[in-house]
């Protein structure tokens, strides 16, 4: 017995060929609004030296640490004694990303510039 082989030619219609575009399409347009989303970060977190407008600065801090019984208070009332301390404590807080208020002896703080 001999087999036959037959071979069928594959046919898209136009729609066949719209779905296929679709699917080929569906992950480049993903990463690009991923891509929008994120702002490049991704992208520019492994790039060189900026430059332009968004040009990123180096910028130093004086740091002062905490003695023993000291509070944030006291930090701040030490570091700028003609401003509100509310007002140093808040900047002094959120430069160093603190939950909350309480320092411990002994704690390294960074102060805002121009104190």
């Amino acid at each position: 017995m001999s087999a036959t082989l037959t071979t069928t030619k594959l046919r898209l219609t136009r729609r066949g060929r719209g779905v296929i575009m679709a699917l080929v399409a569906a992950p480049v347009v993903a990463a690009a609004i991923v891509l929008a989303l994120n702002g490049g970060g991704a992208f520019a977190a492994g790039a060189g030296p900026a430059t332009g407008p968004l040009q990123t600065e180096l910028v130093s801090f004086t740091y002062v640490t905490v003695a023993a019984g000291e509070s944030l208070w006291d930090v701040a009332q030490n570091i700028a004694p003609s401003k509100d301390p509310r007002d140093v404590i808040v900047e002094i807080m959120s430069l160093n990303q603190m939950p909350g208020d309480s320092v411990q002896p002994g704690q390294r703080l960074a102060l805002p510039t121009g104190y």
